[in-house]
This record gives C-alpha cells, sequence and structure tokens, in this order.
C-alpha cells in the first residue's frame, strides 16, 4: 500500500491508472420553475412599484402631460386642416385652455375665499353642536365617573363610620409645544411651491407633446419594416389606441361637468351659500373613484351645517351631492363607456 503511494506521488504510470480518480461532488437542490418564476415576479414587481414611488415627483407630471396632450390633440388637427400652421395651432389651443383656466378660477375665487374663511368658525360650530348632542361638557363618561364616587363614599361610610379621605395624587402635566402659525404657513408655502413646479412642468410637457404632433408615431412606423403591410397595422393600432384614449378624456370631461351642473343647481335650490365653489370641488373632485364623491359630500354637510344650524338640512346638502354622483356615475358613465 506504501509503495502505491508513493509510486502515485513520483508520477508511475501503472500506480496512477490504478488510483481511483477523484471527482469534486455537486449537490443539486431541485426547484419548480414556476416557483422559481413565481418569486422573481414578485422580487420584480415590488423594485417596480419602490422605483415608480422613489420617482413619482418625474412619472405623475409626465404621465399628465401625456394624458392632456392626447385630450387637446384633436383641437390642434382641426387647425391643422384649416390651414393654419401646427406651431400656431398649439399656441392658439394651449392659451385657450389656460385662459379658461383662469377665467374660472377669477369668477370663483371670492367663494372660495369664503369657504376658507369660515374654516375655523366651522370647526367651532361643529365642536358645540357634538357637545351639545353628548349633554353637558362632561358627557356620560363624567356621570359615570361621579356616580362611582358616590357609590364609594357611601360603601365606605356604611362600614367604617366616617368617609374616608383620598391623598391627592400627583398630577404630571406635560407641556406640549403651542401651535405656530409661522411653521404652518411654512410648510403651506414649501408645499404650493412644489405643486406649482409640477404645474409649470405639466404645461411644457404637454406644449412640446402637441409641438411634436405625429413625431412619435412616424418613428414607430418606420421601427416595423421595410413591409408596407406591417406599417398599416402599426398605424391602425396607434390610431385605435389614441381614439380609445380621446373618447375615456372625453367621457371624464362631460361626467365632470355634468356632476358640477347638477350639484350646482340643487344646492342653489336649498340655498347653500358659495355653491360654485362647491360646485366646482365636486366636479373636480369627481375623478377620484368613491372617495373623491365622499369628500365633497362631508365638506358640503359641514358647511350647510355651519349655515342652517341644522343636521337635517346638512344631511340633505350632503346627501344631494353624493346621489348626484352616484346616479352620474352608475347611468352616464357607464352609458358612455358601452358606446
Amino acid at each position: 500500500m506504501n509503495s502505491e503511494v508513493i509510486g502515485a506521488a513520483l508520477g508511475d504510470p501503472a500506480v496512477t491508472s490504478l488510483a481511483p480518480a477523484t471527482e469534486p461532488l455537486v449537490v443539486s437542490i431541485g426547484m419548480p420553475s414556476s416557483v422559481r418564476n413565481l418569486a422573481l415576479t414578485v422580487m420584480a414587481v415590488i423594485a417596480v412599484v419602490g422605483a415608480l414611488e422613489l420617482a413619482q415627483s418625474f412619472f405623475v407630471p409626465l404621465l399628465l402631460g401625456i394624458l392632456i396632450a392626447y385630450a387637446l390633440a384633436p383641437l390642434v388637427a382641426q387647425l391643422d386642416r384649416v390651414r393654419i400652421p401646427h406651431a400656431a395651432g398649439t399656441i392658439i389651443v394651449m392659451t385657450g385652455v389656460l385662459g379658461a383656466l383662469g377665467m374660472g378660477g377669477y369668477m370663483v375665487r371670492g367663494e372660495m375665499q369664503q369657504i376658507v374663511e369660515q374654516l375655523p368658525d366651522a370647526a367651532r360650530t361643529v365642536s358645540s353642536a357634538v357637545i351639545r348632542l353628548s349633554g353637558s361638557p362632561g358627557g356620560n363618561l363624567q356621570k359615570m365617573q361621579n356616580a362611582a364616587a358616590e357609590v364609594e363614599n357611601a360603601t365606605s361610610l356604611a362600614t367604617t363610620g366616617a368617609p374616608t379621605t383620598r391623598q391627592s395624587a400627583t398630577h404630571v402635566v406635560v407641556d406640549q409645544p403651542g401651535f405656530r402659525l409661522s411653521n404652518y404657513l411654512l410648510l403651506g408655502s414649501m408645499g404650493a411651491l412644489g405643486f406649482a413646479g409640477q404645474g409649470i412642468m405639466v404645461l411644457f410637457l404637454t406644449f412640446f407633446l402637441l409641438l411634436g404632433g405625429n413625431t412619435f408615431k412616424r418613428k414607430l412606423v418606420r421601427l416595423t419594416g421595410p413591409t408596407l403591410s406591417k406599417k398599416k397595422i402599426t398605424v391602425q393600432i396607434l390610431d385605435e389606441i389614441n381614439e380609445s384614449i380621446q373618447k375615456y378624456l372625453f367621457m371624464l370631461l362631460v361626467t365632470n361637468v355634468l356632476v358640477a351642473l347638477l350639484t350646482w343647481g340643487l344646492l342653489r335650490w336649498i340655498g347653500l351659500d358659495n355653491a360654485g365653489a362647491w360646485a366646482v370641488a365636486a366636479g373636480l373632485l369627481h375623478i377620484i373613484p368613491y372617495l373623491g364623491p365622499g369628500v365633497t359630500a362631508v365638506a358640503i354637510a359641514m358647511a350647510a351645517f355651519m349655515q342652517f344650524q341644522s343636521f337635517p338640512l346638512a344631511l340633505l346638502a350632503g346627501g344631494a351631492s353624493l346621489i348626484v354622483a352616484t346616479i352620474v356615475g352608475t347611468f352616464v358613465t357607464t352609458w358612455m363607456t358601452g358606446r
């Protein structure tokens, strides 16, 4: 045995051929491909969601600019058909839209200012109404505590003959930092500046997308290949996508305007002040499904209670806006989507 080891060490071919060959041990752990694909998909989705969360300040204005450009593209196309240059048509459409928005904001600015000025009074009115509904300022909890103290005194008097005296507990008062208007205004101004910056970004993106026209479509058609059939199919697909998006945006415009008009009419009939501003808010928030109409109904109900000092009228005003949003969303939206 020792001679074989020595021979193998010295490189003797006879001995080396007799030595068993050593191979590395490979351990394979089998994993189904479906489980591996599912894990990779979940990790990819989490990574994409995290990236979108971090870059939301870029993607949100980008998507808004694309949607607004899709909505305004038919107007620019109409101006192109009447021999107006594309750049001039884009400037005319953007100027008209900004002018309409500015005029609408100017018309309701007084009502909006009144609503903002009434917010502190509304908070005090609602809090006092809640206190009145709950009874005395102490409420039922204070009454129960007083009753428990009386029962305890009566029990101690019956057993010992003298009322028990409690030693006063030491109360620790934590001094909370008071409300500082300067901090609130600083945070509000920073948020307003950020919102204004994103709004300017949306305007520029919309303008340049409209100015580009069909440049993206032409480049995409050029990349599909040299054959005419592939180019026709690509153009048809892009036209169908554009038509679907424009129909959806037109449906949103019609339903939101209808919600604003019906809400304004009902609030005027009820006699609520600043009905125009509340109608504009109802139309804008109707874009958010479920949450938008709910927030609008609560805000209108609070404004109605502050004005009329009546819970039935407050419920009537808030319920009216909610019913309008429900009817428009159930019937009008469904009918326009199915066409």
